[in-house]
């Protein structure tokens, strides 16, 4: 079988299995920081989105969501379920790609290269945590603005400000914490407007500005970082899980026995 590069090289075209209805893009974590590094030193207006169980789910019930994944320049498996069923379905390379291992990726590069980002998303006072942190951990990254929308939907006015804002910081990488699916609708409704690459990343901001502390490492290899959440978080998370998950599981069944018989086993 081929690898993620091979599979996503072969055609000279993106290779997009399906999981469930949602188009994951086959591309390893390397790859995926190399093209996002490509857009931004060309000041390319580029959206990414990461899906994980919740947005692959949301994908066949929202066709305004399902619409910004579609067109997105790049989608991420963002879940260890979601890169499983990418292996499943002949990818076997294939691993996920974390909002918070790929804020991280993208800031080291950023500072490295001097690519200025801008922080979209949160509080104020989670922006200036954000901030701080990632000064800390990378002294020379270029945090070229940052800007905490208000948690309604902006006037015309108002957004065009925002946008102004963001193309005059000269900030050639958004990093954009507005949870999904707010913040996929949000870099769909902006691209071509924001003059930079968009990088959905929702909780990544919470963990990165200390607000929420990420699952042991050995949790995360083993694809449970999803219940270190559920511990942290159970009032918010368990319906969210219980309704999701339940869809996810049965949906992945299906696919799955499908996907069988269509390759004869294999």
């Amino acid at each position: 079988m081929t690898t993620a590069r091979e599979a996503a090289d072969e055609s000279g075209q993106r290779l997009r299995p399906r999981v469930l209805t949602a188009p994951i893009d086959v591309i390893s974590w390397h790859d995926a920081l190399d093209r996002i590094d490509t857009w931004s030193s060309e000041r390319q207006s580029r959206t990414v989105c990461l899906c994980n169980v919740h947005g692959v789910v949301l994908h066949g019930r929202d066709p305004d969501f399902a619409r910004a994944v579609d067109t997105a320049d790049l989608v991420l498996a963002d879940g260890a379920p979601v890169a499983w069923m990418m292996r499943r379905q002949g990818h076997p390379a294939q691993r996920r790609i974390a909002g918070p291992d790929l804020m991280a990726g993208c800031a080291e590069r950023a500072a490295a290269r001097g690519t200025p980002v801008f922080l979209l998303g949160s509080t104020p006072g989670t922006l200036d945590r954000l901030r701080a942190s990632l000064s800390a951990r990378w002294p020379t990254l270029r945090i070229a603005g940052l800007a905490s929308p208000p948690f309604r939907a902006l006037s015309p006015e108002e957004d065009g400000a925002l946008v102004d804002q963001i193309n005059a910081s000269g900030a050639a990488l958004v990093f954009v914490g507005l949870g999904c699916p707010k913040q996929d609708l949000w870099m769909a409704r902006h691209r071509h407007r924001v003059r930079a690459v968009m990088v959905g990343l929702g909780a990544a901001f919470d963990f990165h500005a200390g607000n929420q502390q990420r699952a042991p490492v050995w949790m995360q290899r083993a694809g449970l970082e999803w219940l270190h959440r559920l511990a942290s978080e159970p009032l918010r998370l368990g319906p969210r899980y219980i309704d999701t998950n339940t869809v996810f599981v049965f949906g992945a069944v299906v696919q799955l026995l499908k996907h069988t018989l269509q390759h004869g086993g294999r």
